[in-house]
């Protein structure tokens, strides 16, 4: 059983001006794996194209966005074979289901991507825009868990991590009635997803943020791999490195009661402190946490990207680079077409099949 640990990130970590790779101190040097010739072309793309960071529109293939933007429009899964839609995964909330996707070829028994969506914590939904790119795995043989978890109008934290642990559970409970793998399970998830994500997974094999009263106790809630896009981490240093960096967070403030970061704990964070490091997946890191690609926009307005650097510095101290992976996209935003470009998408499903294959 892990130990509660709290971390204390020491160093400073520098972007490189718009490179496309991150610079750490020598000791704690994260791979970052985008070629830099891939980024300046991504680049152009959103610049010139999307100016606003949303994501493409592609509703003629399975999984593309209806609407785009982050949170914005729905996925269109016309085209999915099979799936599961609202299955009950706990019963204290009518919120508590998830969506299950199979790939249209293969027998099975198929790798698992457990995805959770963004919304500050406060909106979005397991059919939303915002994830469209990560329904990509299914062309990767993956099947597909969209989850809906209690938002902070429903219920403060640590409600929605109890959820996904909860989800987890119950995939692997049931994975043989739906002809998946159980011990091949890995997360995804973006901004306030990738948050939950990454402390799903350093909290997995744990008591810590652990609600027996959602079902299936003895089962296992670990997984192999994560995906983190550009989670929240560090709530407390989110308006010091916002300002360190020169970009001016879009949603204001975050040490006020009206941040979607302060409505997730249920007050205000600066008087907080303990719970703010109970939602800092960074707090539960040891060795034998899953493999981690972490992928951060170097312009984001809604999260600061040293958040993921800081991230990757501490899991790199304990896990090694050989299970870290950190991606700078160079003029990216809060996602975009740059996360959901070809070349990009490449690296992810390289990281997920060397993890999970």
């Amino acid at each position: 059983m892990k130990r509660f640990v709290t971390w204390m990130i020491l160093g400073l970590f520098i972007i490189s001006s718009l490179a496309g790779c991150s610079t750490l101190t020598d000791n704690q040097t994260v791979a970052t794996t985008l070629a830099k010739e891939t980024t300046a072309t991504a680049t152009t793309e959103t610049t010139a194209a999307d100016p606003a960071g949303k994501p493409p529109v592609d509703a003629a293939k399975p999984g593309g966005s209806a609407g785009g933007g982050m949170g914005g429009g729905s996925i269109d899964t016309s085209g999915i074979t099979t799936s599961y839609l609202d299955v009950p995964y706990a019963n204290a909330s009518e919120t508590q289901k998830l969506d299950i996707y199979l790939p249209n070829e293969g027998d099975g028994l198929f790798p698992v991507i457990i995805v959770f969506h963004g919304g500050g914590f406060m909106m979005g939904s397991k059919t939303g825009g915002d994830i469209s790119a990560m329904f990509e795995s299914l062309d990767h043989g993956f099947a597909v868990v969209s989850v809906d978890y209690r938002l902070s109008g429903e219920a403060i934290f640590p409600a929605a991590i109890q959820d996904a642990k909860a989800a987890i559970r119950f995939i692997r409970a049931n994975a043989a009635e739906y002809n998946l793998n159980p011990d091949k399970i890995a997360l995804w998830g973006d901004s306030a997803g990738g948050n939950i994500a990454s402390i799903a997974g350093t909290t997995g094999g744990t008591n810590d943020l652990y609600d027996t009263s959602l079902g299936y106790a003895d089962v296992s809630d670990d997984v192999t791999a994560v995906v983190d896009w550009f989670g929240p981490i560090n709530f407390l240093k989110m308006d010091e490195q916002f300002e360190a960096s020169g970009v001016a967070r879009a949603t204001g403030t975050t040490n006020s009661e009206s941040s979607p970061e302060s409505k997730y704990i249920g007050q205000l964070i600066t008087q907080a402190s303990d719970l703010v490091a109970e939602a800092n997946p960074e707090s539960y890191i040891t060795k034998d946490d899953p493999a981690f690609l972490i992928q951060h926009g170097t312009v984001d307005g809604n999260v600061p990207t040293q958040q993921s650097i800081d991230f990757a510095a501490a899991l790199q101290s304990v896990l090694g680079s050989d299970k870290v992976q950190l991606t700078l996209l160079d003029g990216a935003g809060h996602g975009g077409t740059q996360f959901e470009s070809a070349e990009n998408l490449d690296l992810v499903f390289a990281f997920l099949d060397q993890s999970m294959k």
